[in-house]
């Protein structure tokens, strides 16, 4: 059955799903959806012998309708090989009270790997099939760790330029550092002055310039996303929640048809989006708990129906969750609006130009299945001290405001489901953070010092990505204000 895709603003020309991943964004500013979610066509117990990879093709297939099962089969191949350091692609952990999702083992330890390291081949297999003669610029804003996990997806492949604005205060040492030095003729980083917000706003503003586009199709390029708004990054992500499931039913810690809680720190809402789709393909997931850090938007949006982004900004030790403007909840908010692209179309509007919308009732009596909360500062670090104290598990900032709102919903709710918590990053990429939470003596060591006491402390090996950049030259220095971006992005292509 043939999937196509459609954006979140019209009723205009459904696309195949390799013309929605070249594509990124639609004409319109909207974000493309699936005409409907596909349902899982083989069982949970089929699913269960399955290694990632054979799980990947499974789930992708029914949304990637267009792909050749040999293209796809390359793709998955190509990018789940030996760049992640464990075969199982995303261990379960058991700690504590619930399960760990380490979605950590890839080439940059963090989440984005898990889709930005199949995303490339996905982009280049549907520049092929469709025929683009153009080289294709991936523009990107990064909150921190999309950006170096699309760099080192991108970096060197061919027919292709990438182009990365971070917020240049905002990002934690180790992930600039990891930016900054990233090899590849065909890579380009910026930090900008600004938060992630200005760097976002100031990609989809260059998406939607048609003269630009005009102009760069004429000197032989076209943009294309490798933000969680490519639906290219958001279908690999539904995988890693199958996955879970059923290696939790090949251990015997469910039975086949339980229903499982998952819970997802949330900045742009896509790696939760993930999973309210793997459930909406009939994953048996009851609720969806959705985890934010002081900024805490997304956590007022469930409590109120409110979304308003008129708030001060926290800069906070998950700094990828430091987003005010959560891009993906739109794919959300377009569901729960009916498919309606004219009534979300609307609430976008009033976001853009006043900075919040309200829902309506019988909008969110369709969020029923998610829970939100969020953790203050003090409240993540007291988790990843407690955490390591009682168990000896280590967990980074991002996991830690997870694992600390899971808490705040078994209080509330008295419900002890099996659970999910999705690790979103290893803590080596936010060492300082994690270390002064296990103990404040740490604080006077140096960042790489640091690094080496988590390793003896955690019994886990230093992982490739930190040994690679403790002595890598910084090849990126570039810097630029946020109003310079398009001008920025045409001086490093030339034209």
């Amino acid at each position: 059955m043939e999937i196509l895709y459609h954006s979140t603003r019209s009723k205009g020309n459904p696309v195949k799903a390799s013309e929605a991943i070249l594509k990124g964004l639609s004409e319109d500013g909207g974000l493309y959806v699936p005409e409907k979610i596909p349902v899982l066509d083989k069982t949970l117990e089929e699913l269960a012998d399955m290694t990632y990879g054979q799980v990947a093709y499974e789930v992708m297939k029914l949304f990637l309708t267009d792909f050749t099962e040999e293209e796809l089969k390359d793709c998955i191949r190509r990018a789940y090989d030996e760049k992640f350091d464990t075969e199982e692609i995303a261990p379960l952990v058991e700690a504590g009270d619930a399960y760990y999702l380490e979605l950590f083992h890839g080439a940059t330890i963090a989440f984005k790997d898990m889709a930005l390291s199949i995303l490339p081949h996905l982009l280049t297999t549907s520049a092929k099939k469709n025929q683009v003669k153009n080289e294709i610029v991936i523009l990107t804003a990064t909150s921190g760790d999309t950006g170096k996990a699309a760099l080192s997806g991108f970096a060197d492949v061919e027919g292709t330029r990438i182009i990365v604005f971070y917020p240049k205060n905002g990002v934690s040492p180790i992930q600039e550092k990891q930016m900054v030095t990233q090899k590849g003729k065909n890579t380009y980083v910026v930090g900008i002055h600004g938060n992630f917000d200005d760097a976002q706003t100031g990609v989809k503003q260059i998406f939607g310039d048609k003269e630009l586009a005009a102009y760069m199709d004429e000197k032989g390029f076209q943009f294309s996303s490798a933000n969680s708004i490519n639906i290219g990054r958001l279908v690999p992500q539904i995988v890693y929640y199958v996955y879970a499931y059923v290696k939790l039913l090949k251990e015997e810690q469910i039975v086949s048809g339980e229903k499982i809680n998952v819970v997802v720190p949330t900045g742009n809402f896509g790696n939760i989006l993930a999973a309210f789709y793997a459930k909406q393909m009939g994953l048996p997931i009851d609720r969806l708990i959705c985890a934010s850090n002081e900024n805490k938007v997304l956590y007022d949006f469930f409590t109120s129906g409110t979304y308003d982004r008129n708030r001060e900004f926290v800069l906070t030790s998950s700094p990828s969750m430091d987003i005010l403007i959560s891009s993906n909840l739109e794919r959300l908010i377009y569901r729960i609006a009916g498919n309606d692209p004219a009534k979300n179309k609307e609430l976008m509007a009033a976001l853009s130009q006043g900075g919040s919308y309200t829902i309506t009732e019988e909008m969110r009596e369709q969020l029923r299945d998610f829970y939100g909360n969020y953790a203050s500062e003090l409240e993540t670090a007291q988790t990843i001290h407690d955490l390591y104290e009682s168990t000896g598990y280590v967990i980074d900032t991002h996991t830690a405001v997870a694992s600390c709102v899971y808490q705040k919903y078994k209080e509330a709710t008295k419900d002890d489901k099996v659970t999910v918590i999705a690790s979103t990053a290893s803590p080596y990429k936010f060492t300082r953070s994690v270390m002064n939470a296990i103990d404040s003596k740490y604080d006077a060591m140096g960042d790489f010092e640091l690094v080496d006491r988590l390793s003896e402390i955690s019994g886990v090996d230093v992982p490739r990505a930190i040994e690679e950049i403790r002595t890598a030259p910084v090849l990126h220095d570039h810097v630029c204000d946020k109003t310079q971006m398009k001008q920025t992005v045409k001086d490093f292509l030339g034209i």
